[in-house]
């Protein structure tokens, strides 16, 4: 069995604006604006056209990104938690 599948929220819901080291993101049914820092900008990009699993966000992301770290998927977890919290990524 395949794990959760998550995908960003509707791009008509974000206005995404990079600002040096941060990127704002306002969440018009919040009306919150997020200032979010790597990785979750990259996140957001790569689930934007489709949902994807865990290891296919994790296979998506470490074609443009060095991804070392041998506990990416403990801090991948932990940052769609964190977007999925905020609104701005959906379990599916």
């Amino acid at each position: 069995m395949a794990g959760p599948r998550y995908r960003a929220a509707s791009s008509s819901l974000l206005i995404v604006e990079p600002l040096d080291m941060f990127t704002a993101v306002f969440h018009r049914p919040s009306g919150v604006t997020h200032l979010l820092n790597e990785p979750a900008p990259q996140i957001l990009e790569a689930l934007a056209d489709e949902a994807l699993d865990m290891g296919a966000l994790l296979a998506r992301l470490a074609q443009t990104y060095d991804l070392a770290d041998a506990d990416g998927s403990a801090v991948l977890q932990a940052r769609l938690a964190e977007l999925e919290a905020a609104g701005l990524v959906e379990r599916v």
